[in-house]
């Protein structure tokens, strides 16, 4: 007998039939309102059975079962010995409520499995699921991922895709017959297959359409899957990418899955996007304190450590307004070029004789945090480390290593290896005054096993949590950023322990306005690492104006990565007022809701709206020669559509105009428009120049 349970947050909500086993999610979306729901949800899609199908129509449950007709792809999948369990069929024992979050046991006594489901609703919709082997013999767990069925009329699906330097960007797909499958397998969430999926109505756009998406969050291999089944219906499931016998259940134990979390609207793209950002800036690392602007060395001096032009790097970048000096690679052991030295977590007495004391107390003298950068996953095997312990790292005894960036995985699920490496950390930030540490990551893992000779990959994600985790502990004070060749290891569980994320080496403007739209669909402005680099990209070659670097790092974290030694008098100034203007804005830019907006590909408009719709930043660039001589107007849906806003030109110094003779006359004066003349009549942008931007703030009169 069907049993209901009503899930209702703030922004969606879900009814679960509780009965099913594996649960079964009959509906969620916006809320649907308590008195149209629990008798009738699902007797109103209740399906007839047809010529050629089973006698009863397998339910598309959170961990969907082949042993109950389903002829999808299985939640769980798995064995015994002989191939045996390979098949369960679960049925309920018992299920709780407590508050937003359900819990649902339950069993097949035959298979010897127990299986635990929770679903809680906050600002999203959060699954786990967990199996336990309960039976007398060991079970190989082959994959255990949560799936979210969806409506027929969920007719699209967009995806990412990337690499290095290339990070976020949208494929937009119809859905049709059969299935789409993303794996990935490099060890970490990496560039190429970042763990999101949106799904939505035909045309859905930036404010129209009901949309659905979901997330992995997971740090390490994951797999997103999405199948049209031949009676129409429709899901989403992801979970964690198994390397073959790297779970296996002894009598007793237990696996979970990351959470894999979903977010609908039915009012378009920028609104699901809330729901995502909101999750992080509920989470316990997710910090309130404004953004500090800081300075990262590397594309600075490289390798090239010397402590004179350090300092005077330091006195150049608090002269500017900089707030935080962050030290790149390059400060430890032999660590001289990129070929040797990772390891060897001991500051260098050839570079640094008298220890990172005098810079340290330098920078701080100055009135800014000092942070450093760390790469304690890696090992280069030219360091003592590897010469003394060649045993620590992740590789597959009777095979040559293959080397990526001169470097292998250390195996952190080496009881051995993550005591030395706490250790050597824990040291770095006891014997320092550092506020601050960009962790990096830079190779893939490529035949990887542990100690054992089992795939490393799960132990080595889990540890990397335990590690991060540990030192968190010991110095609270310290705030962490994940960095991986750039945006490789973005998620929401690598962000319950970092404060920011590296969005992607890439500095280059046009390339960033691209990367950080597609970036924003998962995570907030203020963990959104984004840097002001050099004129010309260290990356692609492209050259910017300084206004256009600006305009585009403006909506993140921001940072410099220059030698700002070396400046013109003209960019000094011009620098230093943008970081003055950073300063001014970013209460509202971190704090807000991302909004953007349906244009042109020749052109990006996104902004962020203060919550209560009292204010507003927006910028609209020009990323290629466009069909029209001039931009169409720009409509600027979700503010408050009765009230009044001043809309004006916020300059940023030595902006780039188009080749047009007038500009519009709102630009030099302002001009007041209500909000439903934003939402559907729009304003003239003005003419740009590819490459450039201009923004403009918003201020309703109260």
């Amino acid at each position: 007998m069907t049993a209901l349970v009503q899930l209702t947050g703030v922004h969606v909500e879900a009814v679960i039939d509780v009965s099913t086993g594996a649960p079964t999610i009959l509906y969620w979306g916006t809320p649907l309102g308590a008195e149209a729901v629990m008798g009738s949800i699902g007797p109103a899609l209740d399906r007839p059975i047809v010529n050629g199908a089973c006698d009863a129509v397998a339910p598309v449950s959170v961990v969907p079962e082949h042993g109950s007709g389903f002829t999808g792809r299985p939640g769980l999948l798995g064995r015994r010995g002989g191939g045996r369990a390979w098949a369960p069929r679960f049925s309920t024992v018992s299920h709780s409520q407590v508050g937003r979050c359900l819990t649902v046991d339950a069993i097949d006594e035959l298979a010897g499995l127990a299986l635990t489901t929770s679903i809680t609703i906050d600002h999203v919709l959060r699954i786990t699921a967990t199996v336990r082997n309960i039976g007398g013999r060991r079970y190989s767990l082959d994959a255990l991922s949560v799936t979210l069925p969806l409506a027929e009329h969920a007719a699209e699906l967009l995806t990412f895709e990337g690499r290095w330097s290339r990070e976020f960007h949208p494929l937009r797909r119809e859905w049709l017959h059969g299935s789409y499958v993303v794996e990935n397998r490099r060890g970490r969430t990496s560039h190429e297959t970042p763990s999101l999926v949106f799904a939505g109505e035909r045309d859905f756009t930036e404010w129209s359409g009901e949309v659905w998406g979901a997330h992995v969050a997971w740090s390490g291999n994951h797999t997103l899957f999405a199948e049209r089944l031949p009676d129409g219906r429709r899901y989403l499931q992801g979970g964690e990418l198994l390397h073959p016998g790297e779970v296996v259940l002894e009598p007793g134990e237990s696996y979970s899955t990351p959470d894999f979390i979903a977010v609908c609207s039915p009012t378009g793209l920028s609104r699901a996007a809330w729901g995502f950002h909101r999750a992080v800036r509920s989470c316990n690392t997710h910090t309130v304190t404004p953004r500090p602007v800081l300075l990262n060395t590397w594309e600075a001096v490289y390798f090239n450590h010397d402590v004179d032009k350090l300092k005077a790097l330091a006195d150049a970048a608090a002269d500017l307004g900089i707030e935080r000096f962050v030290l790149d690679d390059g400060w430890f052991g032999s660590r001289r070029d990129d070929t040797k030295g990772l390891g060897d977590w001991w500051v260098s007495d050839t570079v640094y004789p008298d220890g990172l004391g005098p810079l340290i107390d330098h920078v701080t003298g100055l009135g800014m945090e000092f942070g450093i950068w760390v790469e304690p996953e890696m090992v280069n095997p030219d360091s003592d480390m590897f010469r003394a312990h060649p045993d620590w790292a992740l590789i597959t005894d009777g095979y040559e290593p293959l080397l990526g960036r001169q470097q292998l995985v250390l195996d952190l699920g080496n009881p051995a290896a993550f005591a030395f490496i706490e250790e050597a950390l824990d040291a770095l930030l006891r014997d320092h005054d550092i506020a601050y540490v960009k962790w990096d990551m830079n190779r893939d893992h490529i035949q990887s096993s542990g100690r054992d000779g089992a795939a490393g990959t799960r132990a080595q994600t889990l540890a990397l949590y335990r590690l991060l985790d540990a030192l968190r502990a010991k110095h609270p004070a310290v705030e962490f950023e994940s960095c991986a060749s750039g945006g490789a290891r973005i998620d929401h569980e690598i962000l319950r322990r970092t404060e920011r994320v590296w969005t992607s080496d890439c500095n280059d403007a046009l390339e960033r306005q691209t990367i950080h739209r597609g970036a924003s669909m998962l995570i907030p402005p203020e963990v959104m690492g984004a840097h002001i680099g050099p004129t010309k990209s260290h990356t692609t070659g492209r050259t910017h104006s300084l206004s256009f670097r600006a305009a585009t790092a403006l909506f993140g974290h921001l940072g410099v990565e220059w030698d700002v030694t070396e400046l013109s008098d003209e960019d000094h100034t011009t620098l230093r007022a943008i970081i003055a203007m950073y300063k001014e804005h970013r209460e509202l830019l971190h704090s807000g809701d991302t909004v953007r907006f349906s244009t042109d590909p020749s052109f990006n408009a996104h902004g962020v709206y203060a919550r209560d719709r009292s204010h507003a930043i927006v910028s609209f660039a020009q990323l290629a020669t466009a069909p029209s001589q001039t931009p169409p107007p720009l409509r600027m849906p979700g503010l408050d559509l009765d009230a009044q806003y001043r809309v004006a030109h916020l300059p940023v110094p030595h902006e780039r105009w188009g080749a047009g003779r007038t500009q519009p006359v709102w630009m030099a004066e302002g001009i007041t428009l209500s909000g439903r003349q934003l939402a559907f009549h729009g304003i003239q942008p003005p003419t740009l120049h590819p490459e450039s931007a201009v923004l403009f703030t918003l201020a309703r009169l109260d």
